[in-house]
Order: C-alpha cells, then structure tokens, then sequence
C-alpha cells in the first residue's frame, strides 16, 4: 500500500497538508456516517494507517528509507498505531472518546490482531488492555572490505559479531560482481528484541579496496599502459596481466592516439553472480622520457627537421 496515495499527498507533502487530507477523507469515510458500508470502513481503514505512518516522523522516515515492503517488515500493525494522534482528530469529529459514538468491527480485543480494531480501542480511550507486542531489535550496520580479485569469484568471509556479551562467527557469502556500497542483509544477526522479540538484522555494506593498476567501471576494468612515441608511430605489442593473473597480450596499431582504448574481450568482471563477463580497456598513454641521450637528441631533432 502507497501511503502518499492513500490520502492523496505526495512525499514532498508538509505535515499540515497530510493532516488537512486525512481530515477531509476521515470525515467522508468514517463508517459513523457510513453505516454497513464494507467499502468505506476498508478505505478508512488504509487511510487511518496510512495517516498513523506519516504523522509521525520516525515512521514516516522510515517509509521513506526502506519503502512500504521494507517498512511492513519493521513495524507491526500495533507499532503503527502507537502514540497516534489519530483518537485526538476524530474526537474533534465527534467520534469515539467523550464524544459521539465509537465504531469497532467487533468487541475482541486489540491484541486479537485485528488493524482496525486496535486502532479503535486506542483512539476512543476504551481502556482495553493490550498485549505488549514483541518489538524488533535494532538493525546494525558494519562495512565488510573485499579485494577486487574477491569480487571476481566471490567469496566467503567469516566475521565476529559480539552479541549478548559472547562472540560469535559468522559466514557470510559475497557473490561476484557485487558492487562497492551495495549491503548484504543477515537476518537476526542485529541487536536483540528488548522484550523477547525477534532480534534485528545485520547489513554489511561491501567495501572494495582499491587495486594496484586496475580501476574498475561497472562489469569492466580500465588500466592504462605507457608505450614510447616510437611505438606509437610503428605500432607495438603490449602484455597486460588479468585478475587471475593470466598474462594476455594486446596489439597496438600504428599511429594509434594517445588516450585511445583498445579493448580485451571477456576479461573484466562478472555482471552480476550469473552474468556475463565485462572487458579489460587499455588505454594507451604516450611515454615522454625527461632525459634524452646525445644521440637520441639528434635523432629527433633529425625527424623534426623532416616534419615528425
């Protein structure tokens, strides 16, 4: 469920203004003014929780972060409507509370589960006594270092978490291609509940350290080769070592351009766990020696006096 759509805001909207459609819906909607109507208890319903959520703004954050599916995992229907201000806006209505009458669907308690019950119960002040529900750890987040050779094949890391005063190993499989900032989720492996709850969970944000000669761009790798302007002008052949340490050789036609890129097909890194493999691009730089020898100096003052 889209919350902004639910009230007909967008994520921009200010607090005032998702207040304002809330209203305008709640009193529309309300299943007071709309007796036996299924749809309009329904639409109040996603409303009153769409309202709950981004009144709040915690909650509200939270949504905005991790989305409506991230958001449903770490929030309960309960979690929603606690410390709402949602029984403070249909009193001034005249519903629920001290002032007209109250709807419910049913007269179980909140902690029967039911969304719309247990916001009723809390927003007209029925005094029922709820559950304390099991709230979710805190989800930590540490970052884990790789080597570009790792990304490559993929790798298993073993690292200790210290959880509840013991240290714990943890395996944790990295699959190739992966990318720099991306997070691996470990479910459980946060904090733990305060009240018996499931604990939180572990994201590790991959960390990929930088290589000695390869610079990496997306499933590719770029590396750049110095050659002599002699090499430049009769074309040359230069070796470049892979990730596996394979020794490949590229050729470099005459007259090639500095900066130019000539390309190894198949050798880069992998799109992904299952995807194909990038290339390695090689790009030519021209070598300017700082000294040259006698006679190197006459020879090219010799080619310049020809044009070159």
């Amino acid at each position: 469920m889209n919350y902004y759509e639910e009230l007909g805001v967008t994520s921009t909207s200010s607090p005032d203004e998702i207040k304002k459609a809330y209203r305008k819906l709640a009193m529309k909607h309300h299943p007071d003014r709309n007796k036996g109507d299924k749809t309009a208890e329904e639409k109040f319903k996603k409303i009153s929780e769409a309202y709950a959520v981004l009144s709040d703004p915690q909650k509200r954050q939270q949504y905005d972060t991790f989305g409506a599916s991230g958001f449903q995992q770490r929030y309960s229907q309960e979690d929603i409507f606690r410390d709402s201000n949602l029984g403070d806006i249909l009193r001034e209505f005249g519903f629920g509370g001290t002032g007209g009458g109250s709807f419910r669907t049913s007269s179980r308690g909140a902690g029967s589960g039911n969304l719309f019950e247990a916001f009723f119960q809390q927003a007209s002040g029925q005094g029922v006594r709820q559950r304390q529900p099991h709230v979710k750890g805190a989800d930590l987040t540490f970052e884990l270092a790789i080597t570009l050779n790792e990304v490559l094949a993929g790798v298993e890391k073993t690292i200790s978490l210290r959880r509840e005063g013991h240290l714990e190993n943890v395996a944790v499989k990295v699959p190739a291609g992966i990318e720099d900032g991306k997070k691996l989720r470990l479910t459980g492996k946060g904090s733990p509940s305060p009240n018996g709850g499931p604990a939180g969970d572990l994201y590790l944000v991959i960390r990929i350290q930088p290589h000695e000669y390869f610079v990496r761009e997306g499933s590719d790798l770029l590396v750049e080769k110095k050659i002599p302007f002699s090499a430049v002008c009769l074309g040359t052949e230069v070796a470049v070592l892979s990730l596996e340490g394979k020794q490949l050789r590229i050729k470099v036609p005459a007259g090639v351009q500095p900066q130019a890129k000539l390309r190894l097909k198949g050798h880069g890194l992998p799109a992904g766990p299952r995807g194909p493999r990038g290339d390695i691009y090689v790009t030519i730089a021209v070598e300017v020696p700082k000294k040259l020898s006698a006679e190197q100096k006459k020879l090219i003052q010799h080619l310049a006096e020809t044009g070159l």
